[in-house]
C-alpha cells in the first residue's frame, strides 16, 4: 500500500464516524429547533430566564426571573429556593442554576409556559433519611439534598412525553414514576430509570 493510500478498513471507519456525527448534529439542531426562541434565549444578553413553579405541598407558587441581562437575579433566586424548600422542616438550599436552566430548557422544548408542579425540590438529610428509611426507591445520597434534583409534571403535558423530552436534553439523571405522577430531573451524571 502506498503512502497515501487509505485501506478499506479505514475507508468504512472512516463513513461511519462520520455519519455518527452527522446524526448527532442532526439531532441536536432538532432539540434546537423545536425549543425555538427560548433556548436561543440561553445565551446573549438581554436575555431572560424565568421559571414559574408551584410547590404542591405549599400550594405557593412563584414566578421568578433568576437570569437576566447576562446575570444571576439574587432576588429570583431567592424566591425559587424558598418555593423549593424542604417543606417538613423548612430548611431552604441554595438550588443548582444548572438544574432551572435545565427545568427551562425542558419547557421550552415541550412548548409550555404553566408552572411546573413540583413534588420535591431540595430535601435536607434528616427528611431524606425517614424516606429512605420508608421506601427503597430513595437514594441515601439523593442530589435532593444538594439543590440538584426536583420531582415534576408539567400539566398539559403527558408524562410520558416530558419523560422523553427531558432524556433528549442529555443533561442529567432522568427518572419515571407514572404511578406517582412525576419524573425526576438532575444535574448529575446522565443516566435514565
Amino acid at each position: 500500500m502506498s503512502k497515501g493510500a487509505i485501506s478499506e478498513t479505514s475507508r468504512g471507519q472512516a463513513a461511519a464516524a462520520g455519519r455518527r456525527a452527522v446524526l448527532r448534529i442532526g439531532a441536536a439542531a432538532l432539540v434546537t429547533a423545536a425549543a425555538g426562541p427560548a433556548l436561543a434565549g440561553m445565551t446573549g444578553r438581554g436575555r431572560v430566564r424565568a421559571l414559574t413553579l408551584r410547590n404542591l405541598h405549599t400550594d405557593e407558587t412563584v414566578r421568578a426571573t433568576y437570569w437576566a441581562d447576562g446575570m444571576w437575579q439574587a432576588d429570583g433566586l431567592s424566591k425559587i429556593n424558598h418555593v423549593l424548600r424542604d417543606f417538613r422542616t423548612g430548611d431552604v438550599m441554595d438550588i443548582d442554576p444548572d438544574l432551572l436552566d435545565l427545568m427551562h430548557r425542558l419547557a421550552a422544548l415541550v412548548g409550555r409556559d404553566e408552572p411546573f408542579d413540583v413534588y420535591s425540590g431540595y430535601r435536607s438529610p434528616r427528611t431524606n433519611a425517614q424516606l429512605a428509611d420508608q421506601s427503597s426507591g430513595v437514594a441515601r445520597k439523593s442530589l435532593h439534598m444538594q439543590g440538584k434534583a426536583v420531582d415534576l409534571r408539567l400539566p398539559g403535558v403527558k408524562l410520558s412525553s416530558l419523560r422523553r423530552a427531558a432524556m433528549s436534553l442529555q443533561a442529567g439523571g432522568v427518572g419515571y414514576y407514572p404511578r406517582s405522577g412525576f419524573i425526576h430531573v438532575d444535574t448529575g451524571a446522565v443516566r435514565f430509570w
